[in-house]
């Protein structure tokens, strides 16, 4: 059992107030998701041909102005943000050269997510603690995709957290269980996918994006993974300028929408959407089975 939410803007107006209103939605969803929490915000594409890289390195005495100096020395001029143990680091560089020279010079460094768009940030606690470790009330944008996990098929680690990406400007959270994220797994590794934890969620995000790389749209993915994927589900995922959902055909794990003229707001169970201004006025309603919706900014 875990918790998703999600939130787009329609009002451009309340966008400074994202994560503020996001993080009741969050803690909210404690009781479904107690061992660790995550959000993926999506704000203004940066200029050019920079990108975001969302980065984490669990030690505690990391030097990151040691990175930093390497990196610059190495891949050219960037920009570090660090934000606790997580740093967001804007570059011109080459995302897979980045990727590969991290990996091959600083192992426990880890790259959550990649875009223009994208800051990824997800630890292991409560989600009212992981909110205030990482100012999650503080956090501006159009939308943004967050998680509550309860570990049922893997270990509760950063890595098996949620949200998931793949690629760039996009991720997933799930609610839900798949028995077979190992034949998944197999198959795309095949295919150059490269894994970094053993949570199924992991399977069925690389899966899904895989798919979309080779020209399917989400419907099409979608309804390959309705064949493809042995167990139940509800992903909820981001894109630079859009929020999807979808259930599994039988509807397992449950999922509300309310809907007004300013925003999207999406979630587990209703309470967390009590909140939110205007909602008793909004259009609230399930999501059916093996249906998916979108909504874009």
């Amino acid at each position: 059992m875990c918790g998703i939410v999600g939130l787009l803007l329609k009002d451009a107006s309340l966008r400074p107030r994202l994560g503020e209103l996001m993080v009741p939605m969050l803690i909210g969803m404690t009781e479904r998701g107690p061992d660790s929490s995550g959000m993926a915000v999506f704000a203004d594409a940066v200029a050019g041909d920079r990108r975001k890289l969302s980065l984490y390195c669990a030690h505690p005495g990391f030097d990151w102005r040691q990175l930093e100096g390497a990196w610059i020395a190495q891949l050219g001029a960037a920009q570090f943000e660090l934000n606790a143990n997580h740093c967001i680091v804007t570059t011109a560089a080459d995302v897979t050269r980045a990727r590969e020279w991290i990996a091959a010079q600083y192992p426990p460094v880890h790259v959550l997510s990649a875009g223009r768009s994208i800051d990824l940030y997800k630890d292991v606690g409560l989600p009212a603690e992981v909110a205030e470790r990482y100012g999650f009330s503080h956090l501006a944008g159009t939308h943004l995709v967050g998680h509550t996990r309860m570990a049922t098929e893997s270990a509760v680690t950063t890595e098996n957290a949620h949200p998931y990406t793949a690629g760039e400007d996009w991720c997933l959270v799930h609610n839900g269980s798949l028995a077979n994220p190992g034949s998944l797994r197999r198959k795309l590794e095949k295919l150059g996918e490269r894994f970094e934890s053993d949570c199924d969620t992991e399977a069925a995000c690389r899966y899904l994006h895989w798919r979309l790389s080779t020209g399917e749209s989400l419907e099409q993915a979608i309804e390959h993974a309705f064949s493809d994927f042995d167990g139940f589900f509800t992903f909820l995922m981001g894109t630079r300028d859009k929020l999807a959902l979808v259930r599994d055909p039988f509807a397992c794990k449950p999922a509300v929408v309310a809907e007004t003229d300013e925003y999207v707001a999406i979630a587990s169970e209703f309470r967390s959407l009590a909140h939110l201004p205007g909602v008793k006025h909004a259009m609230v309603f399930e999501p059916k089975p093996a249906q998916v919706y979108s909504w874009s900014v």
